[in-house]
């Protein structure tokens, strides 16, 4: 097939011209495979038409119903563009029919320049395409034959799911289809179910009891607008009734099911202050505004914008602003990218106080977290495996920066410089990212409490293949004295399944603090609790991590694999953070929650009896062992550990 014809062919779909089908303006119901589809005249949004039926529309016919702001539908958008190159010619068309309200022409062809798409784009007004085939997802697909019968429909793969992103696609349901059809035969799997956006369809307005400009509006600027805002990391924004009528059913779908907002604590054990899980009221709201068809209501009764004093998520504007990288990092289309990671100098020639800080990235579409720690210059190593001290600040997908309590803060010492841990997850088409760190500071005489962040840790876990439940604990140090404990930051990593911190007192009583049974690795919030509670000295954190390497965790990469410590996504972590309020006094400017020696004995001590024995160090260490052990008896002791230390260069 020479361009000429391929383009004369592809100018397909977008407005539908024929009469309408009966389906129109009711409950779409989805065209199985072997109905045909009804003759239908479609418009591309770059002015040609073709006829679904006729000599110049002979090729089979992928239909693909896309969204510009939904995130699977970019990844498939890109898979449909390497598919339409694959089988062009093989006498096979692709078009993407954006059926949204809420997408606009405009929007649609910048989709088509970010992803670099030459098959036909169309804009649906009315959702009038997709209601002929029933469509409900974004993306969705449906294979029709020449005979304009449908083959197959449902997803293109199960490489990206909501919240899944696998190496590879495990079953390229799409292509399967296509290359049975084309050589003659019937697809083996005709149907999958599409995962992904509900489109979003005009409503039509029942009544007026809930309104977006009286009441909806007020619940997005207090549960929602700090991400779903211009600039911000959501991928589309809820500030008018113009940009949210369309979600309507999606948010409806999304806030049913406790995918946002991202909040996942059990409400049973503590209080947060951060907590942002919508109330049974706050839901009945959003049901009730969905069924009576999204209504806009009346504009006066629409409140002051949300102020926010500048792009920054912080209360204030940061005083001191600092690049990440001097260039912007390149991102891949495809595939999985290890952690980056960046070295910054501050600067900062004497100790700097900082009360807020906050990781803004320069491209939300591929930053998937980042974390920050302190570091003094030119020591060695990342410094990322749970030391506590040196943990600054973070950035993950719904976590909003707050400022310490009043008299508390965190302290940069003079010299250090800021190592920086980027997690990219590539989005369908090359990207870029230049993101920043946003620094608040405290004048050093209004300090009265140091912020540190100290951890539980435990890196001798060893989750064997395809357990469903395996389970370790790990304990902090204990608190050299009374401290105040602020907020809990859990970190696991694609096998986590559930966390939960305790406070262990002097005399081993456990209090629970917090437990998040549905652990989920794209959301690692920070707990903030509602007051400080006080750590009696002596007193210690326990946390149990749960794993879940079983096949039926559809994250895991590798159920067939033993998994161990490492920090990319594929191995593991079991980390604990939380961060402590010390009074500052005769130890101002220690930044360690319990000796290096006891961090050394809390983690390698297996059994919890205050000792380390021959039996709980890894091979690796023995030599080590026996230096430490003085005595020779096959055991150390804390006071062995800090003789062994007092001897190392500071």
């Amino acid at each position: 097939m020479n361009l000429t014809s391929f383009f004369a062919r592809c100018v397909v779909f977008c407005l539908l011209l024929s009469v309408p089908h009966p389906l129109i303006g009711k409950s779409p119901r989805t065209v199985r495979p072997g109905s045909r589809v009804e003759s239908f005249i479609l418009q591309d949004t770059r002015g040609g038409r073709i006829r679904s039926q006729g000599d110049e529309a002979g090729d089979l016919l992928i239909v693909a119903f896309l969204g510009t702001e939904c995130p699977l539908a970019k990844h498939y958008a890109v898979r449909l563009q390497a598919i339409s190159e694959q089988y062009r010619e093989r006498e096979v068309t692709v078009v993407g029919i954006f059926s949204n309200a809420q997408d606009s022409t405009r929007e649609i062809e910048a989709f088509r320049e970010l992803h670099k798409l030459t098959y036909p784009l169309c804009k649906d007004s009315g959702s009038r395409v997709a209601d002929l085939f029933g469509a409900t997802r974004t993306p969705q697909v449906f294979l029709l034959d020449k005979e304009r019968i449908v083959r197959y429909q449902g997803r293109v793969d199960d490489q990206y799911q909501i919240g899944v992103v696998r190496d590879r696609p495990q079953q390229e349901d799409l292509k399967n289809a296509l290359e049975a059809v084309l050589a003659g035969q019937t697809p083996a799997v005709a149907e999958t179910e599409p995962i992904g956006c509900l489109i979003g369809r005009e409503k039509v307005a029942q009544g007026q009891t809930v309104t977006f400009s009286k009441e909806i509006i007020r619940l997005f600027q207090e549960r929602c607008i700090d991400c779903h805002r211009a600039g911000q990391a959501a991928p589309f924004e809820l500030t008018s009734y113009t940009q949210a009528r369309g979600w309507a059913s999606m948010i409806e779908e999304v806030v049913e099911e406790n995918r946002m907002p991202p909040w996942h604590a059990d409400p049973a054990i503590g209080k947060f202050q951060n907590d942002s899980h919508l109330h049974a009221a706050e839901k009945q709201l959003i049901r009730d505004w969905v069924a009576a068809g999204a209504p806009e209501g009346d504009k006066a009764d629409l409140p002051q914008p949300k102020n926010y004093p500048s792009e920054w998520l912080l209360p204030e504007r940061p005083q001191v602003i600092l690049q990440i990288t001097e260039k912007p990092v390149p991102i891949p289309a495809q595939g999985e990218v290890k952690y980056q990671y960046f070295k910054v100098d501050p600067g900062f020639t004497e100790d700097t106080w900082i009360r807020g800080a906050e990781i803004r990235p320069g491209n939300y579409a591929v930053v998937h977290h980042v974390l920050v720690f302190t570091r003094e210059k030119g020591g060695r190593g990342q410094g990322l495996n749970g030391e506590e001290g040196g943990f600054l600040a973070a950035y993950v997908p719904g976590l909003i920066p707050e400022l310490y309590p009043p008299g508390m803060a965190k302290r940069i010492p003079a010299g250090a410089e800021l190592i920086f841990q980027m997690h990219y997850t590539p989005n369908g088409s090359p990207q870029e990212d230049l993101s920043q760190i946003g620094l608040i500071l405290a004048e050093p005489e209004t300090i009265t409490h140091q912020v540190v962040t100290s951890s539980a840790v435990n890196r001798r876990l060893e989750i064997p293949p395809y357990a469903a439940d395996y389970s370790i604990s790990g304990y902090s140090p204990r608190s050299e004295r009374e401290v105040q404990l602020l907020a809990l930051m859990p970190h696991m990593h694609l096998r986590g399944k559930a966390f939960s911190y305790a406070l262990q007192s002097p005399a081993g009583e456990l209090t629970p603090l917090l437990s998040i049974p549905q652990y989920d690795f794209n959301w690692q919030t920070a707990y903030r609790l509602a007051e400080p509670l006080l750590l009696p000295a002596g007193s210690r954190i326990k946390c149990v991590a749960h794993y879940d390497n079983s096949e039926a965790n559809p994250h895991n990469p590798a159920p067939e694999k033993t998994v161990r410590w490492g920090e990319q996504t594929w191995d593991e972590m079991m980390i604990g953070y939380f961060d402590v309020a010390i009074p500052l006094g005769k130890e101002e400017g220690k930044s360690t929650f319990g000796t290096r020696a006891l961090q050394i004995l809390t983690r390698l001590d297996a059994n919890n009896d205050q000792v380390i024995e021959s039996e709980e160090v890894p091979e690796k260490w023995q030599p080590l062992f026996r230096l430490i052990d003085r005595n020779g008896d096959e055991k150390i002791t804390l006071e062995e550990l800090e003789r062994w230390a007092k001897l190392l260069p500071r």
